[in-house]
């Protein structure tokens, strides 16, 4: 079956011309010019897939992000983005976004980010691992309890709020708990694509993960308790590794 996308873009050359080439790809493509027709139609008929422009009048492509998100609303979302300062792209983030494109952008870096994202919606992670296992099927190591099923962690006694592609991330630590994972092997499994040695998408979201887990309590859940020790290592010149030290 097609998956059924959104796009909401306000520059009408650039629109018309991603909704042909995403039509001929296979997607079934709903195109609007801005954000306020992008939320009717989300809320009208939920897409499989949103690709938004950033800056579009009136709601911009970052507030749509914000409001479905805060109405719990958990399909992936691609963002384009004439602005390329670091700020920039992590607030996109920030937002709830699962990841961006930078204008001028080959249409061929588009589909291949959208058959990332979905690819990752459609499948449950399969890397081969021997977790601890805890009761109800949860994983844990280092400290943190994942429930893979309701995609909710915690670190102690404190639960975590983590956007879907942090708690991809995590679980993909936690699963190879002790293991140094590269660079490649965690784009290919995050994101179904390598975005090169350029990219700082990986060390963007490790340092949301390490903010989050990292925060004063949030081992004991104690109000004013020290800040815990991290859990996710840096190998440089390598990738990453989840270990308790």
């Amino acid at each position: 079956m097609p998956h059924n996308l959104l796009l909401a873009e306000d520059d009408r050359a650039i629109r018309h011309a991603l909704e042909r080439a995403l039509s001929l790809e296979g997607y079934e493509v709903t195109a609007v010019a801005d954000g306020v027709q992008a939320l009717a139609q989300a809320h009208r008929t939920p897409p499989d897939v949103l690709v938004l422009d950033v800056m579009m009048p009136g709601i911009d492509g970052l507030q749509v992000c914000r409001v479905l998100r805060a109405e719990g609303n958990r399909t992936p979302i691609l963002m384009l983005t004439a602005l390329v300062e670091t700020a920039d792209r992590i607030a996109g983030l920030d937002a709830g976004a699962d990841d961006y494109v930078v204008k001028p952008f080959d249409v061929e870096e588009v589909f291949a980010r959208l058959r990332a994202l979905l690819r990752r919606t459609g499948a449950p992670d399969d890397v081969p691992s021997e977790p601890q296992r805890a009761p109800g099927g949860q994983v844990a190591a280092a400290g943190l309890r994942l429930d893979p099923q309701a995609r909710r962690v915690w670190r102690g006694a404190r639960e975590i709020e983590l956007t879907r592609t942090e708690f991809d991330l995590l679980e993909l630590l936690v699963r190879n708990a002790g293991i140094v994972l590269d660079h490649t092997t965690i784009y290919d499994r995050i994101w179904g694509y390598d975005f090169g040695p350029g990219s700082k998408n990986l060390a963007v979201y490790v340092g949301y993960l390490r903010r989050k887990l990292d925060e004063p309590g949030a081992a004991a859940g104690a109000p004013g308790a020290s800040t815990v020790p991290s859990v996710i290592h840096t190998v440089r010149g390598v990738g990453y590794v989840l270990r308790e030290d």
